[in-house]
């Protein structure tokens, strides 16, 4: 899903988008399986019995709140957090109810570094750390194909026409 155009400013275009890493849901997913299963096991338990349609009742109701409690709340919060990488900044949003964001524009970002363990690098995501002008590290967690974001970012801090070499003048000069 693109991000919407009409967030962006003038010859503003999205570099790349991107939801966490789906290894964010795993433990949900896991958990409802294992709900599903008890459910199931517990129904078939207790279905000679003369209130079976009572405890399955019970157990349905049990079974559908861990799974909104567990499963959905996840599900929701991935499906609604954006990294947005665009040629003038980085966009961070999430939420649903509450929505927050954070914007750092290209001008202001020092340096960019990335963070993945064993665990990271088979599933193929990590954490991306932008290091901005006037504020503590931003870590951002379970960001899918680290690396490559990685370098899209430095690609894009380094390619900002402003800071093209103009011939007869210094570096320093504008």
């Amino acid at each position: 899903m693109a991000y919407p155009d009409d967030l962006l400013g003038d010859d503003e275009h999205v570099v790349i988008h991107k939801h966490p890493h789906w290894k964010m849901l795993f433990w949900p997913i896991v958990i409802f399986l294992i709900t599903v299963a008890a459910g199931a096991y517990l129904a078939a338990l207790v279905s000679n019995q003369s209130w079976h349609l009572y405890a399955w009742i019970a157990i349905g109701a049990i079974a559908l709140i861990v799974i909104i409690w567990i499963l959905l709340g996840p599900l929701i919060r991935w499906r609604t957090t954006h990294f947005v990488l665009t040629t003038h900044r980085v966009m961070v949003r999430e939420g649903v109810l509450t929505r927050t964001g954070i914007d750092i524009p290209m001008s202001r970002i020092n340096s960019v570094q990335f963070r993945h363990g064993l665990l990271d690098r088979l599933v193929g995501a990590g954490t991306l750390i932008i290091e901005s002008a006037s504020d503590e590290p931003l870590e951002f967690d379970d960001i899918p194909q680290v690396e490559y974001v990685h370098s899209l970012l430095y690609r894009e801090i380094n390619d900002d026409p402003s800071d093209d070499f103009h011939p007869g003048h210094s570096r320093g000069e504008r």
